[in-house]
């Protein structure tokens, strides 16, 4: 990869575009622009400029009336890893990003195939496809934070998809009715054909029957299963980074519990967590590892990466054996953060969003744009 060219005299610092980028997430993705103040500012800034290239892609492709909005964004990611990022604040402020993390391309290439997949209507028949599908809008944000975090070892980088995923998973979990109103389905096929549950009637009139609620409860418990893998991954994370991405957890988990407790009736209802709750689920993980707790989180840190985000940890992992900068993780004991009053903060910011209603496009967003 060439290195990235600085703009010439007179054209936006460095501040200024990641002044920019800071109001992109501002004005559009709340749930990171509240969590980035958990994080130490070497980590908040590169952290802000891949979430706004991120977010940028997502909404030329969601939002796209010309019909080429994803060969823009291919043409804009091709430029950045080649050091000649297009004049946008987003671009530049990225390419800084790519070239000080070593963030193969292999990772936002993921992303922009995810996105193009949306905009091929494509439909997933088993659990196995929405996972390569949550793989690419979802578990490759998690690596690049991950890689901006400064952690590259493999087995933190297969937890942090894992994550990624499970958010995913969540999203479209919560989102089955207006997902359907907008002429999208998500859910695998062959398990709403196991419920009697045909698809396209679905989509010609969406309605909530047990046998969906079912689908969705089989969707929430891979979710849950991720979640605990995705766990264990914080804390390999410097310790200074773990209380925005527990807080993001939680969030994410505690929205697949309000499914639950509305009767996992995600068509004619939408799952919003009041603050009080997501405090009390914070309270429960919040707390200090026995030694057999640390063991166990080490045998499940050293699990194989889900196979759909196989590809990405690979891509690190060449990427860093050729410069030799992999590590082994284990982890070690030690105390976990505990900042509930931050945490509450940052769920009442969070409040506006999750009560948002329409979304924008006709997906489930990803976990950059929430």
């Amino acid at each position: 990869m060439n290195r990235f060219k600085a703009p010439p005299a007179g054209r936006p610092t460095r501040a200024a575009d990641l002044a920019a980028c800071r109001e992109l997430l501002c004005d559009g993705s709340r749930s990171f622009y509240a969590a980035s103040f958990f994080l130490p500012r070497q980590i908040r800034e590169p952290a802000t400029a891949m979430y706004a290239f991120c977010r940028l892609a997502d909404d030329a492709i969601d939002l796209d009336e010309r019909g080429d909005g994803l060969e823009r964004m291919q043409d804009r990611l091709d430029r950045i890893y080649a050091g000649e990022p297009r004049d946008y604040p987003a671009d530049r402020a990225f390419a800084r990003v790519v070239e000080r993390f070593a963030i193969p391309k292999a990772l936002p290439q993921a992303l922009l195939e995810g996105f193009e997949w949306d905009t091929g209507g494509r439909t997933y028949p088993d659990l196995a496809a929405l996972e390569a599908y949550g793989a690419r809008v979802a578990g490759t944000v998690g690596a690049m934070m991950t890689l901006v975090m400064g952690v590259r070892s493999p087995d933190a980088l297969a937890r942090a998809c894992d994550m990624g995923v499970a958010m995913q998973l969540t999203n479209i979990a919560r989102d089955v009715g207006e997902d359907a109103r907008n002429g999208r389905i998500y859910l695998p096929l062959e398990w709403m054909h196991e419920e009697g549950v045909d698809p396209e009637a679905f989509l010609a009139e969406p309605r909530f029957t047990p046998g969906l609620g079912r689908v969705v409860k089989r969707l929430l418990e891979a979710a849950d299963g991720l979640y605990e893998r995705g766990a264990v991954g914080i804390q390999t994370l410097p310790p200074s980074c773990r209380p925005g991405i527990q807080a993001a957890m939680v969030l994410y988990a505690e929205i697949g519990r309000e499914v639950e407790r509305n009767g996992l009736d995600s068509v004619t209802r939408r799952a919003v967590v009041p603050p009080g709750r997501k405090i009390r689920a914070l309270s429960r993980i919040l707390q200090r590892c026995s030694g057999e707790e640390l063991q166990a989180m080490n045998r499940i840190l050293a699990e194989e990466p889900l196979e759909a985000n196989r590809f990405l940890v690979d891509a690190v992992r060449q990427q860093s054996v050729e410069a030799g900068v992999v590590r082994p993780t284990a982890l070690a004991m030690g105390r976990l953060e505990h900042r509930l009053m931050w945490l509450h903060n940052l769920f009442l910011r969070l409040e506006q969003r999750d009560g948002g209603g329409v979304q924008r496009g006709t997906r489930p967003r990803s976990p950059v744009a929430g």
